[in-house]
């Protein structure tokens, strides 16, 4: 990295929650709204979104699940049917009471006494009560089972601390639900959904992650199980990227899904549900951002390729636009990734160079610079963002033969994808300390671990009720969390950190957002 006049005002070590702010202003992803909580999605950062929708939702239907909508509204007698559920959502639940307005006298506008709702109307935090209702009319026999419908949302939780795409009063997602005639089969398709979660984080974000089961403290309200995916970020700290609940059959029974089996006796049904939202943006900008922007994954990359044509107001101009336009149609001819090369022309009345600097803060994987030189040639001057200085400090810009370049693009593609992944996989691996066996040490490590210390993962006995909640505020004073129980740990052998019992597995310790 070099010093220059276009780089971000603030570093990754300087202050990493201020570089995260100032990635997204200057890669014009989002911006505040006027609304507390909420923020307006720019084009650019809805674009890598609708790539993740895109590429999620191809993965959602091969696994058998049709889409739907269901209401934005939900009775507010729907989330008392299930105590756990409302107890857990209840803090952060937006509730609309009224249906008109009317004047205040003042020139201002205030709720009509008259318009009073019958029922107040949550505004949608989460799906499971309104599709369990659904799920109620639609399942009558074993015959009708599964049911799997997905449903992309906005959602509204009333967050108190909000951070744009880590935690937003409202935010995108998509929801996936299920039920099914037993719980075995259940539990096989929470474990199902979390492998689609961890293998599209992995292979489109480029975000290695964990898959595991959650703490019981750390469950969805009303579950019986929760699986997370844990992606680190470049700060050491966790992010709980997805998630995949067992829900058992407590929603079942809260919202009478209920069903004849074959041999004529009425059972309840066993759901499951599953969720991924906007926060894997910002999970991809924590991952893969440099100091001088973000560094977005081909996969996801709304463009791939972007070419910026060096224009003088001269005669020249019309050649060199000229030039471009061909070689776009050229670059969208060729496949990459399984899908065709998306290029586009940046032919704005803007200097080259800050064209060029905007892109590079936005993260697009190639930038290709064309001038009368390059026309005249038959030559581009390509810069790769995952590669963007040499050794020297000088931006890397080579130029190429125009054909040997668009011959080539799929392959370069290819290799950014997958030196992005390598990267961050090598920066996981590197960070979790596996060797810590007692408390002290686990205070130690966090203490002295530097400005990054990453995750621990140590042994326990997978306590419960009071003897977990003690343990949950032992790590609250060191402003740590149980992340989750890695699926592919090594067998415990020893004795667990928090009490000394037996350990029957082992668990992630950590930092999170």
């Amino acid at each position: 990295m070099t010093t220059n006049k276009h780089a971000l005002s603030v570093t990754r070590t300087q202050d990493f929650a201020a570089w995260y702010q100032a990635v997204i202003a200057e890669a014009d992803m989002a911006e505040e709204s006027g609304v507390r909580g909420c923020m307006v999605m720019r084009p650019w950062g809805y674009g890598i979104w609708e790539r993740m929708q895109r590429l999620l939702d191809d993965r959602i239907k091969a696994a058998g699940y049709d889409n739907c909508y269901f209401p934005l509204f939900i009775p507010l007698s729907y989330f008392e049917k299930e105590a756990e559920h409302v107890e857990g959502f209840a803090k952060e639940m937006a509730v609309v009471t009224h249906h008109r307005l009317v004047g205040d006298g003042k020139g201002g506008l205030t709720p009509d006494p008259e318009a009073k709702l019958e029922e107040p109307l949550v505004v949608r935090p989460t799906s499971e009560m309104v599709i369990g209702a659904a799920f109620s009319r639609w399942v009558q026999s074993w015959r009708d089972l599964p049911v799997q419908i997905n449903q992309w949302a906005n959602v509204v939780r009333w967050e108190m601390r909000t951070r744009m795409f880590l935690r937003t009063s409202e935010f995108l997602w998509q929801e996936g639900h299920a039920a099914y005639a037993d719980g075995e089969h259940a539990r096989a398709e929470t474990l199902k959904a979390l492998e689609l979660y961890r293998s599209f984080a992995e292979e489109c974000a480029g975000l290695p992650v964990v898959a595991g089961e959650k703490p019981e403290n750390e469950r969805f309200p009303g579950a019986v199980a929760t699986y997370s995916i844990e992606a680190m970020m470049q700060d050491g700290k966790a992010l709980q990227a997805g998630t995949s609940h067992y829900l058992g059959d407590n929603f079942a029974r809260a919202q009478n899904i209920r069903y004849q089996n074959d041999a004529g006796e009425i059972e309840f049904a066993h759901t499951i549900s599953w969720g991924m939202s906007t926060r894997m943006i910002g999970g991809l900008i924590m991952t893969h951002g440099d100091d001088d922007g973000l560094r977005v994954p081909p996969r996801v990359a709304p463009w791939q390729v972007v070419i910026v044509p060096m224009l003088r107001d001269t005669d020249e101009d019309a050649a060199v636009l000229d030039y471009c336009r061909a070689l776009v149609a050229e670059l969208q001819g060729q496949a990459a990734l399984g899908e065709p090369v998306r290029a586009m022309l940046d032919a704005r009345p803007a200097k080259a160079a800050n064209k060029r600097w905007a892109w590079v803060k936005k993260g697009a994987p190639l930038i290709v610079e064309v001038g009368p030189r390059d026309t005249a040639g038959g030559n581009v001057s390509v810069i790769r963002r995952d590669r963007l200085y040499q050794e020297n400090g000088k931006l890397a810009s080579t130029v190429q033969p125009r054909a040997e370049f668009v011959a080539g693009v799929p392959a370069l593609l290819e290799e950014i994808q997958a030196g992005l992944f390598a990267e961050a996989k090598a920066r996981l691996d590197a960070n979790i300390r596996r060797d810590v066996t007692d408390f002290a040490g686990l205070e130690r490590f966090f203490e002295t671990g530097g400005q990054f210390p990453g995750w621990v993962e140590v042994e326990w006995s997978r306590p419960t009720g009071d003897e977990l909640d003690a343990v949950d505020q032992r790590l609250k004073a060191l402003k740590l969390t149980l992340r989750n129980v890695p699926e592919n740990a090594a067998p415990a052998t020893g004795a667990c950190i928090f009490t000394g019992k037996p350990a029957v597995e082992r668990v992630l310790v950590g930092r999170s957002y």
